[in-house]
């Protein structure tokens, strides 16, 4: 592996990391910019308030890695593993997050606004308060997700695994519901949002 200085300049642009293996490592306030990510691996890196624009995380790993508060422009996680990972207050624009395996972490306030999730595997993943507004979630499984306080305005979630899932202050009604699958609490919590009086 190439080492990385411990002091990177603020603005890194056009790099070639294909393949390198970050280990834990840590960038606070960096933008990257064109960065090519592909195939690198993280194990408890650290990049908060840094700023991704063009770059590629194709078939790269990350596992318990923090990305907190950061924002991602028009970057690639094709075929990425998110394994543990903290993506707390981040922002995705314009981004490629599919294919993509996610195994459980912490996406608390991240906003996905009209990402194509279509057919990911979302199961007990913490997205509390996330903005998934117009986001295309169809096939996908929320099963067992903490979702409570997200916003799902328009987001397409059509044939979507609900069982379990956390929907508290959740609006479904705002929502395009087809053949989504929900457990009982979800069920009477729909119909209590459409107006129904849900008696024992």
């Amino acid at each position: 592996m190439t080492e990385q200085p411990q002091h990177l300049p603020k603005h890194l642009q056009s790099l070639d990391w294909y393949g390198e293996d970050l280990g834990a490592a840590s960038h606070v306030g960096v933008t990257f910019t064109e960065v090519d990510l592909s195939e690198t691996v993280t194990r408890g890196a650290t990049f908060e308030g840094c700023t991704f624009h063009n770059c590629r995380f194709n078939s790269s790993t990350h596992v318990a890695t923090a990305f907190v508060a950061c924002d991602f422009r028009r970057t690639s996680f094709f075929d990425a593993m998110l394994d543990g990972c903290k993506l707390t207050g981040s922002v995705f624009s314009e981004c490629t997050m599919r294919p993509l395996a996610v195994r459980g972490g912490q996406w608390l306030g991240v906003s996905l606004r009209g990402t194509n999730l279509s057919g990911l595997d979302l199961t007990d993943l913490d997205l509390r308060e996330a903005d998934l507004s117009m986001c295309d979630l169809t096939g996908a499984s929320l099963r067992g997700a903490r979702l409570a306080g997200a916003t799902v305005r328009e987001a397409v979630l059509t044939d979507v695994d609900l069982r379990g899932a956390d929907l508290a202050g959740v609006d479904l009604t705002v929502a395009r519901l087809k053949n989504t699958r929900l457990d009982l609490v979800g069920a009477v919590q729909l119909a209590e949002l459409h107006g129904a009086v849900v008696e024992p």
